[in-house]
């Protein structure tokens, strides 16, 4: 017969010297199968979420270099516009009057397109000076007006939606 011993496994009992059989956490092989595959589902559900964020953020920063972008060519516009303003406020001799009606129809193509885009104009004069929209540029005592009014706006500000394209560049009056 054999050498070996007839007496079964009890597998409640402790390893002997030799060592398990199998190791600790091993199982049954349909159970180390399950555990792979909770694996795998847990790895896949978090690759999906962090994919998900990726392209929530990069179309946050598509949406927002648009938006700089637009910004930027408005606010070339913006000074083209102001260019103009200058130019229809000086004096014309008389035979450039039909010049400056020209320059009158561009003007309100600029402003059309310019409010078409959604740009708008602060309005400054009077109001209380507030240095996350306003710059000032001087100080001066005027009578009858407020400490801290805007009395002059030297140059329009402008904003797009929310965002603040440029200041509006303001004369401050101060109390006397």
């Amino acid at each position: 017969m054999s050498d070996q011993p007839n007496d079964p496994i009890d597998p409640g009992m402790p390893a002997t010297e030799a060592g398990p059989l199998d190791p600790p956490d091993a199982g049954t092989p349909a159970e180390a199968i399950k555990r792979e595959r909770d694996d795998l589902y847990d790895r896949l559900l978090r690759k999906s979420a962090e994919f998900d964020n990726f392209r929530k953020r990069v179309d946050r920063d598509r949406k927002d270099m648009i938006e700089w972008t637009a910004a930027e060519v408005l606010n070339d516009v913006l000074a083209i516009a102001d260019d103009f303003d200058r130019a229809l406020a000086a004096d014309a001799p008389p035979e450039a009057q039909h010049y400056k009606a020209g320059l009158e129809l561009i003007q309100r193509q600029l402003a059309d397109l310019i409010k078409k885009r959604g740009v708008t104009t602060l309005e400054a004069l009077g109001a209380d000076f507030d240095p996350h929209v306003h710059q000032a540029v001087a100080y001066e005592e005027v009578p009858g007006a407020r400490d801290g009014e805007v009395v002059a706006v030297l140059a329009k500000g402008y904003k797009l939606g929310d965002r603040l394209l440029r200041p509006a560049i303001v004369k401050v009056a101060k109390a006397s």
